[in-house]
């Protein structure tokens, strides 16, 4: 049967000579010698391959001089190996997921069929192995497969901990994805990335009520007293929403209101703690400001919602890029105070938080690539500039802290913007900087040393006692701490230097300011609380905190400022302290010395007092009362005696 022509063979019945010597298919147009010959055309010598032909013959191109010339085949297109580990169901589905549209991916779940090393390694975990098996597996798995890395896909629910997470140290690790989030992760590990996303632990395991601290007469006093006052202000509110017709029932729900405020005041004033006091508003989960978090590590705390960090490049810039882009995605929400301490960062607008975060942001990167060019640009012949890089960044950096807080400044502020000052327009970024001292440096930034070399260099980093790559989770996270307390004690500096000057400027109220500090009273209520807490701190809380070997940080986590002590040596700060603050520290000292011995004399007062009312008076109370049984026994017998 002829392919071009599918019907051919049906048009007569063929003799059993026919048959037995077939020809090929004849032209209608040539003339019919024989039987045959008319009924099959002579073959297209053109498009058909003849019978003699090689099916691995090469494709020819005909010139137009008539000669051939043989075309090269196209080889096909590489595909990548990935070995994945799972079970039977779910490589069915990851297969798919990977081998989807034009790829260039090719999964491989047998060893055995590898023709060569696997350029990723996937391990889709089912089962829930103890974390030391489960660090053991991981560890044999990436010596057996190096250099390719892992990929570690966990399920929903799997019980463990976001701390043993960041120390299995594996390329990459993904808890439940999905097919866009498996693909982009393999597409950043094939390029030397690292992939680490984990679930919110509230999203999986359900909503769960933190447990507080104990609280005492006064704070439970205080907290049932404002949800009382909060619940009958809400009864309110719905009462006048909308408002009654009878003029009595409404000026009854205002004055009721009224008598609530003032007792809520009055609570913050009798119990609250200074940063309570201003502003006020009402008490809610999402509102209330929690109490200071202590780590020894400073990390922030995988409980607090999900961690997605996608590192692409494994040295300075992809660090950097990492950071900057978490970073300003938690500073773009313009940050609330869940710190526990009042800040003058409150006092501006939240879109002018934002800028002001943002400006540091950019001015930090600015700073980062002039101190990466003059580092690549210093003489490297061995000498003193080789030796000692870090004391050249660390020179640089102090150098230029001034200016950039000053350019930062400038950007909030506007370049252009003006602004009416006793009649006369007067540009906002040039008074402010003429009415500001940005020079001093903050004593309560750590030694920027470690972030510096790391974010320039690409230098290990010392975290919980374990040097580390600065690729690291761990390690980044730590940067990433170090970081956002540089921006929001900046930020914190500037903000208390634009407080200052809207005190004698009305009108940069209105564009720099909340719609509440406009009156002045209110400001000026906020500048006493700040100067006062500033200096409670430095005369009182900071030498306790230098003594203990703590230093506050803040970090940007979930759309608010927060705080975390990190445990560091300070013994050099601590000999710099003044005689007042030196004071603090001998006061903490002597009752460390005397508190051991004074718990042993109350101790043994408290024995001794427990013999001499048991033993003595006890037992002297015990005779006089058997006395007096006896004495009434004795009456009572004689006067049956008598009857």
């Amino acid at each position: 049967m002829c392919s071009s022509h599918p019907n051919c063979c049906s048009r007569s019945r063929l003799t059993p000579a026919t048959r037995s010597s077939p020809t090929p298919c004849s032209s209608p147009d040539a003339p019919a010698s024989t039987d045959s010959q008319a009924a099959f055309p002579p073959p297209r010598a053109s498009r058909f391959r003849s019978s003699g032909d090689s099916l691995d013959r090469a494709p020819t191109i005909r010139l137009q001089h008539g000669s051939e010339r043989p075309v090269a085949r196209r080889p096909p297109p590489p595909t990548v190996p990935l070995l994945l580990f799972a079970e039977p169901l779910q490589q069915a589905g990851l297969r798919s997921w990977l081998e989807a549209g034009d790829s260039g991916w090719r999964v491989i779940s047998d060893p055995a069929s590898l023709d060569g090393a696997p350029k990723l390694v996937l391990w889709s975990l089912a089962a829930h192995p103890e974390p030391e098996a489960l660090e053991i597996e991981l560890r044999l798995l990436q010596e057996r497969w190096q250099p390719a890395p892992v990929l570690l896909l966990l399920p929903r629910r799997h019980g463990y901990s976001g701390s043993f997470l960041l120390r299995l140290g594996v390329a990459g690790l993904l808890e439940d994805p999905q097919a866009s989030g498996l693909i982009e992760a393999v597409r950043v590990l094939l390029a030397g990335g690292r992939v680490l996303e984990l679930a919110d632990p509230a999203a999986t395991t359900g909503p769960e009520v933190p447990a507080g601290p104990v609280l005492g007469l006064g704070g439970w006093l205080l907290l049932s007293g404002l949800q009382q006052i909060d619940a009958e202000l809400g009864v309110c509110a719905r009462l006048l929403d909308p408002p009654p017709a009878s003029p009595f029932s409404r000026l009854l729900l205002q004055g009721r209101q009224r008598e609530l405020l003032c007792a809520r005041r009055l609570l913050l004033w009798l119990w609250g703690p200074l940063q309570m006091a201003w502003p006020e508003p009402p008490l809610t989960a999402e509102a209330s400001p929690g109490p200071t978090a202590a780590s020894g590590s400073g990390l922030p705390s995988m409980a607090s919602g999900a961690l997605a960090i996608t590192l692409r490049q494994r040295n300075a810039e992809g660090l950097w890029q990492a950071l900057r882009q978490r970073l300003e995605q938690q500073a773009s929400h313009a940050p609330d105070n869940h710190s526990g301490q009042l800040l003058a960062l409150e006092g501006l607008a939240p879109e002018r938080r934002r800028d002001l975060l943002l400006a540091l942001l950019e001015q930090f990167a600015q700073l980062r690539d002039r101190l990466r060019h003059a580092l690549a640009e210093a003489p490297s012949d061995g000498g003193a500039a080789q030796a000692l890089p870090a004391d050249r960044l660390l020179q640089a950096w102090r150098t230029l802290q001034p200016d950039l807080r000053r350019e930062a400044l400038r950007q909030l502020a506007g370049t252009y913007v003006q602004l009416p000052r006793d009649g006369v327009l007067t540009p906002v970024a040039e008074q402010l900087l003429a009415v500001s001292d940005l020079s001093e440096s903050e004593p309560e930034l750590p030694d920027p040393e470690a972030m510096l070399t790391a974010l320039v260099q690409a230098t290990p980093l010392l975290v919980e006692g374990r040097l580390l790559p600065p690729d690291e989770p761990q390690a980044l996270l730590y940067l990433e701490l170090l970081l956002a307390n540089w921006l929001v004690r900046n930020a914190e500096r500037i903000s208390a230097e634009v407080l200052a000057a809207s005190a004698d400027w009305p009108e940069l109220r209105r564009y720099l300011l909340r719609p509440d500090l406009l009156s002045t009273r209110n400001l000026e209520r906020l500048r006493n609380q700040l100067n006062a807490q500033q200096r409670w701190s430095s005369w009182v809380v900071r030498p306790i905190q230098i003594y203990e070997s703590r230093r506050p940080l803040y970090q940007l986590q979930a759309g608010a400022i927060a705080c975390v002590d990190l445990s560091e040596p300070r013994d050099r700060e601590l000999r710099q302290l003044g005689p007042l603050q030196q004071l603090v520290t001998l006061a903490l000292e002597t009752r460390d010395a005397v508190a051991p011995q004074l718990q042993a004399l109350v101790r043994g007062l408290g024995d001794l007092l427990v013999v001499l009312l048991t033993q003595v008076v006890g037992r002297a109370i015990g005779l006089v009362g058997r006395g007096i049984l006896q004495g009434m026994g004795r009456g009572v017998a004689r006067d049956r005696a008598a009857q």
